[in-house]
């Protein structure tokens, strides 16, 4: 084995030992022997290879910590302490139920209690939960806890749409389908004022 990662997703502590590479290539090549191809064909041959480059980058999140990301704030506010929000942050995950792409956007909304991040900083902890393995409405309720862990704001909201492969490629086959998910935490799920400007903000006009 190669080495020993160790998943900082809050809710996988687990160690686990990682095939070397020989292994992983070995393992698609198995695969495509499986699909009912010849995995020795000129096509094919060098295929191993690129997934496993593939696998190294859809799912490197393992590799990165969200809590060093958020770990640097700024207390200088300007007295500012109104909602901050990115809106349509790129998502790009892999269920973890069959290795299928799902495909959308994140928005990411908090409210300050004296501290705020870069705002680059929510869209990199985004991307790292999204490049792992994941159920949409995990990767949700982690982006919304990476934010309170490293900010205690008043409130955070996060609300993500996509449509997953696993279900208009396969299955029912049901392409264009969105699923939505959302995570509300203080003030913004108790006060429904802050939450309905969030969605007015979520779906207002774009451009």
């Amino acid at each position: 084995m190669d080495d020993i990662v160790k998943s900082p997703a809050a809710d996988r502590k687990t160690a686990v030992a990682r095939p070397t590479r020989a292994e992983t290539e070995a393992a698609v090549r198995t695969l495509i022997a499986w699909a009912g191809d010849d995995p020795n064909r000129e096509g094919l041959k060098d295929t191993p290879g690129r997934v496993a480059d593939a696998f190294e980058e859809y799912f490197s999140g393992y590799l990165l910590d969200p809590v060093d990301v958020l770990s640097r704030t700024f207390e200088e506010t300007g007295g500012y302490d109104d909602l901050v929000m990115l809106r349509d942050i790129r998502v790009a995950s892999h269920c973890e139920h069959h290795l299928a792409p799902f495909l959308g956007v994140a928005h990411v909304a908090y409210l300050p209690n004296g501290r705020i991040l870069g705002i680059s900083k929510i869209a990199r902890v985004v991307e790292i939960f999204a490049k792992r393995l994941q159920t949409q409405e995990a990767l949700t309720a982690q982006i919304a806890e990476a934010i309170e862990t490293a900010l205690r704001p008043r409130g955070v909201a996060v609300l993500i749409e996509a449509e997953h492969q696993c279900m208009s490629m396969r299955g029912v086959r049901q392409p264009g389908v969105k699923t939505i998910t959302t995570r509300f935490t203080g003030a913004l799920e108790t006060d429904a004022s802050y939450r309905d400007r969030f969605l007015q903000m979520v779906h207002g006009p774009r451009g």
